[in-house]
């Protein structure tokens, strides 16, 4: 197993090549791992998806047996200029107030996080200053989005052998059913839920938003990266951006809800290959967030009908990531263990 550090960009072009770089999984791991589950105690397949994850893991970090002893949480946050339109129930000051009780120690996130044993790092990404509203002009400048991609790569630590990512911002569903939306097609509604409960005229409001704002760049957006720069926001961009660095680094992913596997999509969307080590830790309760699965190919690991983000279901399938690793690796084979295998 190798960790690469990746070059902070200097430009879109720049993160475009990195994705043209992507390393692939790792052979010999991945060689071992399936050597290995045939003969542990246990019939084939009795683990379900238990067994492919080990898998997963093995190849994306590149090592087996697969071990999960230093995860670590990274939650990005950041303002948008489209919550003037009213698409939330809260006030944009509530990102800065949520930012100081993660760092308080008071968020869901940070429960979970002593739970399972998860180290916790928040950015918050120029929160004074939101992105421009985009049903008026492209939320980011290139400039703004390669320092909010340098801002996820950065996060990223070396020795991390699972990242789980998630966000904070005040009108990022929108953003989220935006870029949803403009790289899938279907109709605004299809994409645009309730978020921090929003609903009847306020929820149509959110819906026409969504579709005036990806009506307003469809002709001029070039490709999925630059949709991530119109339609995105910081924390959704940083979240692209510590995808890739984790990519480059071998550490295997997990996607937390609705917003933030659609920062992601936009990887998938430039080069289809480019979520293959990220795992999605839950379906989130955002009703988008099932159809932005399905178009990605993508089985969550958990269903609790939960829609917080800030990452607490990807923290919360550290666990299941942990059980796949331990049975792999702990469980005795047929050989150590006397017992007679399948003919």
């Amino acid at each position: 197993m190798t960790e690469a550090t990746p070059p902070r960009i200097q430009s879109l072009d720049d993160f475009r090549r990195l994705l043209h770089a992507l390393p692939g999984p790792d052979a010999a791991a991945a060689e071992a791992a399936a050597a290995r589950e045939p003969q542990l105690t246990k019939p084939p397949g009795s683990l379900g998806r238990l067994e492919a994850v080990s898998a997963w893991l093995a190849a994306w970090r590149g090592r087996h047996p697969p071990t999960v002893e230093r995860p670590a949480a990274r939650v990005f946050a950041g303002n948008h200029g489209v919550a003037a339109q009213g698409v939330s129930a809260f006030p944009a000051e509530v990102t800065v107030q949520m930012v100081a009780n993660f760092e308080a120690g008071g968020a869901a996130v940070n429960q979970l996080c002593r739970a399972f044993g998860v180290d916790l790092g928040v950015t918050a990404l120029d929160l004074d200053r939101p992105t421009a509203d985009f049903t008026h002009a492209a939320a980011m400048d290139e400039a703004a989005c390669v320092a909010a991609l340098n801002a996820g790569m950065d996060a990223v630590a070396d020795g991390t052998d699972v990242l789980c990512l998630g966000e904070m911002g005040i009108g990022n569903t929108t953003s989220a059913a935006a870029l949803a939306h403009a790289l899938f097609g279907g109709e605004a509604a299809e994409w645009t839920g309730p978020g921090t409960g929003v609903a009847g005229a306020e929820l149509a409001n959110k819906a026409a938003v969504v579709a005036r704002a990806v009506h307003g760049h469809e002709k001029d957006a070039t490709d999925a990266i630059d949709v991530l720069r119109r339609l995105g926001g910081r924390e959704l961009a940083a979240i692209a951006g510590a995808t890739v660095a984790a990519r480059l680094r071998r550490i295997p992913v997990i996607l937390d809800g609705y917003v933030c596997t659609a920062a992601a999509a936009p990887l998938a969307v430039y080069r289809s290959d480019a979520l293959d080590h990220c795992q999605v830790g839950h379906a989130s309760a955002e009703p988008g967030h099932r159809r932005l699965l399905e178009r990605l190919g993508k089985h969550p690991l958990l269903d609790l009908d939960m829609r917080l983000g800030e990452a607490s279901g990807a923290v919360l399938a550290v666990a299941v990531l942990r059980a796949a690793a331990a049975c792999h690796g702990g469980m005795a084979t047929f050989a150590e263990a006397g017992v007679s295998g399948a003919d």
